[in-house]
């Protein structure tokens, strides 16, 4: 089956919908004739990510901060007011700390799992209910970094450990309900994340240095990501290098940690967006 055939005229709520796979993910489901509801915290980027869509009369934008849970349900309720129902979330809402331990805070790993991990469960929880009536579906975006973990990320790798526990979980404990629930494990796509400091702030006059080579277009990732959660996968691993980093950790777990020290790996970012 056609992934846009999946998802014509279901209603999908999407966190972080303002930028890079949100936005893209939001383009593609409005492609496919879906009826979207765009959250973000910021509304101006919603709008103007609203002005792609084919239809206005087929989407929604509601501001949804995902560490406050009334925002989260409010979100939730309006959407089911437009279009009557909610078909599925696709929980895409987060950030990375950064930063040797010695130097990040408790408060630094506080805010990371009050958005990453935390955020995930007061938004699965708000939508759940709906999404059951429907037998619908839960996408929740993960990180390869959930499989692994370097120099000066583990903040944000511990989030992920604990995001895809919960999708595991989930996707055990909803299967007799016919909810589906897809966990998708990027490796580096276009997005603004190497921009947001450690506090969630986003920087304009960040740059991402990675090459462009091994970075994944959003529309791309979106198109895979839709695939996936449309084939009711349990989890989807995409980019090629993060496919392949994964192998080596399963399979070769020494020699993998080895050309981590040889080569260096630590986690960066621009100087203005560096940990604190």
């Amino acid at each position: 089956m056609n992934y846009k055939d999946f998802f014509r005229d279901k209603v999908v709520l999407i966190t972080g919908a303002s930028s890079g796979i949100g936005a893209s993910l939001g383009k593609s489901l409005s492609e496919s004739g879906s009826l979207v509801g765009l959250c973000a915290r910021r509304i101006d980027r919603l709008e103007a990510v609203a002005k792609t869509l084919r239809r206005s009369d087929r989407h929604l934008i509601c501001r949804l901060d995902v560490r406050d849970p009334a925002s989260i349900h409010e979100a939730v309720d309006s959407i089911i007011k437009k279009f009557g129902r909610i078909d599925g979330v696709i929980v895409n809402a987060g950030y990375a700390v950064t930063g040797k331990f010695e130097k990040l805070t408790i408060e630094d790993y506080r805010h990371q799992f009050e958005t990453n991990v935390f955020g995930a469960i007061s938004t699965i929880s708000a939508a759940l209910p709906e999404i059951k009536k429907q037998r619908g579906f839960i996408g929740v975006i993960g990180s390869v970094n959930s499989y692994l973990s370097f120099d000066g990320v583990g903040a944000y790798a511990m989030s992920k450990f604990a995001v895809r526990a919960l999708s595991e979980s989930l996707y055990h404990e909803l299967y007799p309900s016919g909810v589906s629930v897809t966990l998708v494990c990027p490796g580096f796509v276009k997005s603004e994340i190497r921009q947001v400091d450690n506090r969630g702030v986003f920087h304009s006059d960040g740059q991402d240095n990675l090459p462009k080579w091994i970075v994944m277009p959003t529309d791309q990732a979106s198109r895979l990501i839709l695939k996936g959660i449309a084939k009711k996968r349990r989890e989807i691993l995409i980019t090629a290098h993060g496919k392949f980093a994964v192998f080596l950790k399963n399979h070769m777990p020494e020699f993998f940690h080895w050309l981590l020290r040889v080569f260096n790996v630590k986690a960066g970012k621009h100087k203005s967006v560096r940990a604190q």
